[in-house]
């Protein structure tokens, strides 16, 4: 599968081990050539410029290009998303070993791992990460607007996805036109439907639920069984 962090490395690993001694490559290059400016008060040659230049343009604007990237990347993971301490009992059960959840089988899988959460909420679209980014925003607004002041047991029943799971983000991993899929009587039965979107696969007479919490209007279908 493809990755959905633009961060992350061909094979899964991420570019954090290189980003931030970058960082700090950048700010201790940038505080040297500033501190040997003001110390020792150079003319302002044209070298002094090109020096000064390095020293107030390219290395900051490095460090802050490296620190943004980490930062980026955290925000894919798994302990970004139970920072909010609301979302505990989800991300508790995506990290359960013994759980039969959609969400902790998938966590357990090394293609997605500790970015399960990102993985399977991210915008598969031309402009995924930044629709993904935006509707991020938006939960962060809620958490500090409303669900901040909550108990885990009053927010487990409220918490809901804002539109039903599309398949189509299933549909990145799993095509439904391997023959080993086809293969399966209850998937060839339910494959216009599935395609279509009007049967979810996270339904609980299908692979569902997704979560030990999740709604029956998250799945964008009542049906419970497949024909």
């Amino acid at each position: 599968m493809t990755s959905t962090s633009s961060l992350l490395l061909v094979g899964g690993g991420s570019l954090k081990p290189v980003l931030v001694p970058l960082a700090f490559t950048c700010a201790a290059a940038a505080a040297a050539i500033l501190l040997w400016y003001l110390i020792a008060r150079p003319k302002l040659s044209p070298a002094v410029k090109v020096v000064l230049f390095f020293g107030l343009g390219v290395f900051p604007a490095g460090l802050g290009m490296a620190g943004n990237l980490v930062d980026f990347e955290h925000t894919a993971t798994r302990e970004f998303c139970s920072g909010c301490h609301v979302m505990h009992p989800w991300t508790d059960d995506a990290a359960n070993p013994e759980s039969r959840t959609l969400a902790s089988l998938h966590s357990r899988n090394p293609n997605f791992g500790e970015n399960s959460c990102y993985t399977c909420h991210s915008n598969y679209g031309m402009f995924g990460t930044v629709a993904t980014k935006i509707g991020g925003m938006k939960h962060t607004w809620m958490y500090y607007t409303e669900y901040r002041n909550y108990s885990i047991e009053e927010a487990v029943p409220k918490i809901h996805l804002y539109k039903p799971f599309p398949n189509s983000t299933c549909m990145q991993c799993h095509s439904t036109t391997l023959p080993g899929y086809m293969d399966i009587p209850d998937h060839a039965a339910a494959l216009d439907r599935v395609r279509e979107g009007s049967l979810s696969c996270a339904s609980a007479g299908c692979h569902g639920p997704a979560h030990p919490f999740s709604k029956p209007d998250e799945t964008g279908t009542a049906e419970a069984n497949v024909p």
